[in-house]
Formats: C-alpha cells, sequence, structure tokens
C-alpha cells in the first residue's frame, strides 16, 4: 500500500503538477526578464572570474558555486541521461537542453531572493534560502518550516544514502570492493568534511569540483574529436527524434514526440534543480561580488547551463556516439558500455571513479543544504548540528549497504512537495526580484558598479536584519573591480 500511495504521488508530482509548473515558471521569468540567460550571458561570465572573493562572513560566489555544483552534478548526469536516451531517445536531449535555458531565469530569481533575505547566524555566517525568504518576504513561516522538513528528509537524509548506494555498487561492479568496506571508507570521508561545516564544505568542493567536470568534459570532447564525422548526423538525430521525424531513432524502436518531451524535461529539472529551491539554500551565504544581490543570480545561472548544457550534454555524446542506445533502465550500466566502446576497457574504471567524486561531492553539498534549514528550524542556533550531522552519516552508511528503492520514491515525493511550495513562494515574490534584478541591469546598462540600496525597495525596511544589504560594508570585500571590468 506505501509503494502504491508512493508511486501515485510521484506520477501525479512529476507527470504534471511539477513538470507543468517548473516549466510554467521558467516561462514567465524568461519573458518578464526579457530573455535575460541570453541577453547577459557574456555578463555571466565575466562575473564568474570576479567570483573568488569572500569575506568572514560569508564564502565567495566561486565557493558557492562550486557547492552549488557538486550538488547538482551527480551520478544523474550520467545514469540519468543514459535512462532519458534509452527509454525516449535521442530527442530527450533536445528538451533537456530547452528546460535548462528556461531554467536559467529561475534559477536567477531564487538566488536572488537567496540574497535578499539572506541573516547571519550565530558565527557571523550568511545563512538563507526559499525558508527565509518564506518568513521574512511572505510573512508565513509555516511554509518555511513545511519548505525545510521537506529539504531535510529529501537532500539531508535519503538522497546521500541513494548517492551511497550509487558509489558503492559503482565500486563493486568494477573493482569487486565490498559495499560493507566502501560505506565505511565514505562514512570517515564525508565526516571528515560535514564536521568542518558549511565552509569546510565549500573549500572541499571548491578543490575537487572542476577537477572532476573538466576531466570529464575532456574526455566527452576527445570523443568527440575521434568522432567528428559522426556528429553532425548525431545533432540531426536529436532534433528529428525531438520532433518526431525519426520513425526509428534506435535500432528499429520508433519514439513519440511525448516520450522524448516528458523524458528530457524530467532529466533536466532533477539534474540542474532550478525552481526547486535547494541551490538557493547555499546561494545565500555568498558575499556577492559586485555587492548586489542579483550577481549571485548571474552566477547561480551558470550553474545550470554548466550541468545540463554542458556536462549532460558530453554524457549525451559518450552515449550516442557509440551507437549503442539501448533501452535498459541501467543507465550508469549503459554509460559505462559507451564509454568502453569508445576508450575501452579503462573506460568503466574512469566512469567508477567519476561517480565517486560526483556522489561524494554530492553528499557533502547535500549536508550543507540540509544544515541552513536545520539551523532555521532551531532559531539559528548550531545546537543541533552535531546530533544530525550524526544521522547524515548513519543514512551514507545504510545507503552503502541496503536495497533503497522504495526509499529513492520516498525521496523523489519529498522534493517534489519541496519543489512545490518553493514554486508558489517564487510566484508571489517575483515582483520583487524582478525590480531588484532591473535594479542591477540599469545600473550595469547606466556603466556604474550595481551596488545595492535597500532604502529604494520600502517593503524591505522592515524585512531585513540590521546590517544587512544596510551598507557598503556588509560584504567587507577587500577591493571592488573597476566599473569597466563588470561591463558587458
Amino acid at each position: 500500500m506505501l509503494e502504491t500511495i508512493v508511486n501515485f504521488l510521484n506520477a501525479l508530482l512529476w507527470g504534471k503538477l511539477l513538470v507543468y509548473g517548473l516549466v510554467g515558471a521558467g516561462l514567465y521569468f524568461t519573458l518578464r526578464l526579457v530573455f535575460i540567460q541570453l541577453t547577459h550571458f557574456k555578463h555571466s561570465l565575466k562575473i564568474m572570474t570576479m567570483s573568488r572573493q569572500g569575506c568572514e562572513s560569508g564564502l565567495s560566489s566561486f565557493q558557492v558555486f562550486c557547492t552549488s555544483m557538486a550538488a547538482r552534478v551527480g551520478a544523474g548526469n550520467m545514469a540519468g541521461v543514459a535512462v532519458a536516451i534509452g527509454a525516449a531517445g535521442p530527442g530527450a536531449v533536445f528538451w533537456m537542453w530547452l528546460i535548462a535555458m528556461l531554467g536559467m531565469a529561475t534559477a536567477m530569481v531564487e538566488s536572488t531572493l537567496a540574497q535578499v533575505y539572506k541573516v547571519r547566524d550565530a558565527n557571523g555566517q550568511f545563512r538563507g534560502g526559499p525558508s527565509y525568504y518564506m518568513e521574512k518576504g511572505l510573512g508565513q513561516r509555516w511554509m518555511g518550516v513545511l519548505f525545510a522538513f521537506f529539504l531535510i528528509i529529501a537532500f539531508g537524509l535519503v538522497f546521500n544514502a541513494v548517492q551511497a548506494n550509487t558509489i558503492t555498487g559503482a565500486m563493486e561492479r568494477v573493482f569487486g570492493f565490498d559495499p560493507t568496506y566502501v560505506g565505511i571508507g565514505l562514512v570517515l570521508a564525508s565526516g571528515f568534511v560535514i564536521m568542518g561545516g558549511l565552509r569546510k564544505v565549500a573549500r572541499v568542493s571548491e578543490f575537487i569540483v572542476p577537477i572532476m567536470a573538466l576531466a570529464y568534459i575532456l574526455i566527452a570532447f576527445i570523443i568527440v574529436l575521434f568522432n567528428l564525422e559522426q556528429l553532425p548526423a548525431v545533432i540531426s538525430l536529436i532534433v528529428k527524434s525531438a520532433f518526431g521525424w525519426q520513425e526509428a531513432a534506435a535500432g528499429g524502436v520508433a519514439y513519440t514526440v511525448a516520450q522524448a518531451m516528458q523524458a528530457g524535461i524530467a532529466r533536466g529539472l532533477f539534474s540542474n534543480e532550478a525552481g526547486m529551491g535547494s541551490a538557493a539554500n547555499v546561494a545565500a551565504s555568498a558575499s556577492p561580488n559586485p555587492n548586489h544581490p542579483a550577481s549571485q543570480g548571474f552566477v547561480q545561472m551558470m550553474g545550470v547551463f554548466v550541468d545540463t548544457i554542458v556536462i549532460c550534454t558530453a554524457t549525451a555524446a559518450i552515449i550516442l556516439l557509440s551507437g549503442d542506445i539501448g533501452s535498459s533502465d541501467d543507465g550508469i550500466r549503459l554509460t559505462i558500455n559507451a564509454m568502453s566502446n569508445h576508450v575501452g576497457d579503462w573506460g568503466g574504471a574512469f566512469i567508477a571513479v567519476a561517480i565517486f567524486l560526483f556522489c561524494f561531492t554530492s553528499i557533502i553539498a547535500n549536508y550543507s543544504y540540509a544544515e541552513t534549514n536545520v539551523m532555521f528550524l532551531t532559531g539559528n542556533s548550531t545546537k543541533a548540528l552535531p546530533l544530525f550531522r550524526l544521522c547524515v552519516l548513519g543514512m551514507v552508511m545504510f545507503g552503502s549497504v541496503a536495497k533503497i528503492s522504495l526509499v529513492w520514491n520516498l525521496a523523489d515525493v519529498s522534493m517534489g512537495l519541496m519543489a512545490t511550495v518553493n514554486i508558489v513562494a517564487l510566484l508571489l515574490l517575483s515582483g520583487l526580484a524582478i525590480r531588484v534584478i532591473n535594479d542591477y541591469c540599469d545600473q550595469l546598462k547606466s556603466g556604474k558598479m550595481p551596488e545595492f540600496d535597500r532604502s529604494k525597495f520600502p517593503e524591505l525596511m522592515e524585512q531585513l536584519d540590521d546590517g544587512i544589504w544596510q551598507d557598503n560594508s556588509v560584504n567587507e570585500l577587500a577591493k571592488a573591480p573597476s566599473e569597466s571590468a563588470i561591463s558587458r
């Protein structure tokens, strides 16, 4: 009965409500912000070059970018893409691209709101996210509590068990390692990082994420180069399959447009998390440069782009250029087989190591999201964190050795409910978010260094804590860039 209820809720949330809700929100924000993900894409890249500067109260934007990428980029970027292609054909990749482009605008809005409504905790560290802007912006603490509860279950506990299960499965399959011993090692490594709190998670992510992402992208790029003559045919296959123009997409199997759309959109939404409210939790912890909430929104837009347009596409290229699309729901096996077809037996070992790094960084980043929400529930107190960390490590060990298909489905329900609450809050606060983003763009257009003045937004005067966006020292940046450095 429990499994039936869980499957029904997942079908309702992810088959109907959230697909339409997240796509609709992405389209709405794209139109309201006049396609900001395209018109300001070059500016987003410029902001990334200035993103390594932080302060004692907050992390640097680059650290936050890496932490959010650590949570976004996981086994799903390899296994999930393979499953989508196997189940619905190459056309799923096109719809994955489309939802990522729309999701960039949603990520811009939720990260900007997270920055606007951030607070300082007892240790002076910036905290924030959907729970905070629901309480402060909407005056609805119950919404924030509900969101925090769902996120802690999904990201703090269950997803970490799933990531651990993926790691031990890959290590056992490729190297023959005992899952129990792999789990013990994973608990020790995870504990070493998360016991150091948000800053340690950010430092480890800042080191590992660029290395693992660049290595994976480089391998995919080399594979594309060696199969360059097949690339036009693969791109044509993706487009034709997306619109049903390819009657036999894989070995005589025909896929419908609806199948391709549903698989591609779901894969994109699961991967880049735009609109779910997860990445916004760490986005609030940054000291943005320039000193304006919207500048962190530009950084998070790039996170969606890199996750889906770059890394998921790299996986799609590896699979489609191998010529073996497959139809199995075992995405890891499909990806390993495709990689091995290109580079030989060591491809399986490479994928296993990539899975370990991707999933390990997801564990620590997921913890950081949950940590912020635990503090929200406890009034920004750190007293509950030691016990919560032990619970997280317990779930990592459980996931390493258990069969957790039902638990995974429960996490999907929890994340779906979390995203539903967040989408409602984003739409209710969209007027303020768009005005804040337009304020940044107007200053940029006039050649000024964007600087946030909360007095321009009277409704914020009673909603924000003292010292948050009150003066130019709030982010304590050591050195501001020249105005020309941020011009479009």
